[in-house]
């Protein structure tokens, strides 16, 4: 039925309606019925919306290839449909159905917040395309391995937090770091290099807390506060914490050490603090 045909139809239903009101004694208003005329005309020609999904995501390299596909199992869904990404964030907590490998972040993504989830593994190819990444928090995962090799692409990461996962040994970390957090894990003294931290030359906090290191590795001139409580630290040395052949040594940006839960006696060691302006926090008899 073509547009004619169908307005012509309404139209003499409308009158119809017209003459069964006033067959029977009821008050009938032309203008009404004119205006209720005009109004369905003008949704016959109206076109209906057509409804539009749509995605949050940076640019538009970042679309989705297939926008007509249904969604189906979590791994073929964007990142920006199981995660909040806001402009250059992405929030991915806690997700379900279950998160167990790193997301494939949208470019010019700075911030990644993928806590508490089933993340097992870091591949070299996770960080690869996003170099501009400052932030990394992973907290609460099952990670028990990092490749080599995959922060080395990230110059502008300033914090990377990796507690409560299951590592026994840490990757070449970057040097931009500014803050890094292991606290929770499995380490271990043998993998972790003593020179792990040597080459972080801006970090000013390192947490180490609650793993099963066994000797306290070097630390970065740098450095304002680091916790070590909690593992199976048995002693200290004069290069420790400063510089055995130099007497005159102050490290002044050193605030605060957590040594607590420790079998190392720190009185024992008089000479390996001597340099600090704090004590370190531990056991002295």
């Amino acid at each position: 039925m073509d547009l004619k045909t169908l307005v012509f139809s309404v139209a003499l239903l409308n009158v119809s309606v017209m003459s069964f009101r006033v067959s029977h004694g009821q008050e009938v208003s032309l203008i009404s019925d004119k205006r209720e005329l005009s109004q369905m005309f003008m949704e016959v020609q109206k076109p209906k919306k057509r409804a539009v999904t749509v995605f949050d995501y940076d640019g538009p390299d970042d679309l989705p290839r297939d926008t007509g596909r249904e969604a189906g199992a979590a791994e073929d869904l964007p990142t920006c449909l199981l995660c909040v990404c806001l402009i250059g964030s992405v929030y991915c907590e806690d997700v379900s159905p279950e998160m167990t490998s790193v997301p494939a972040l949208p470019k010019e993504t700075a911030y990644l917040y993928a806590r508490y989830n089933k993340i097992t593994k870091i591949t070299s190819k996770d960080f690869a395309e996003t170099a501009t990444l400052r932030t990394i928090d992973l907290t609460g995962n099952l990670i028990s391995e990092i490749e080599e090799g995959a922060f080395s692409k990230l110059h502008q990461l300033e914090e990377l937090t990796l507690a409560d996962n299951k590592l026994t040994k840490l990757p070449v970390l970057p040097a931009s770091l500014v803050s890094f957090n292991a606290n929770g894990n499995q380490l271990k003294t043998k993998g972790v290099k003593s020179t792990a931290f040597k080459k972080l030359t801006k970090v000013e906090y390192i947490y180490l807390a609650n793993n099963d290191l066994e000797a306290v590795p070097q630390l970065p001139e740098s450095l304002r506060i680091v916790h070590l409580q909690n593992n199976k630290i048995l002693s200290i040395n004069d290069e420790t914490f400063c510089k055995g052949n130099n007497t005159h040594y102050i490290r002044y940006n050193m605030e605060e050490i957590r040594m607590d839960g420790n079998p190392v006696l720190l009185a024992q060691h008089p000479t390996s603090y001597m340099c600090l302006r704090v004590l370190p926090v531990g056991l002295y008899k």
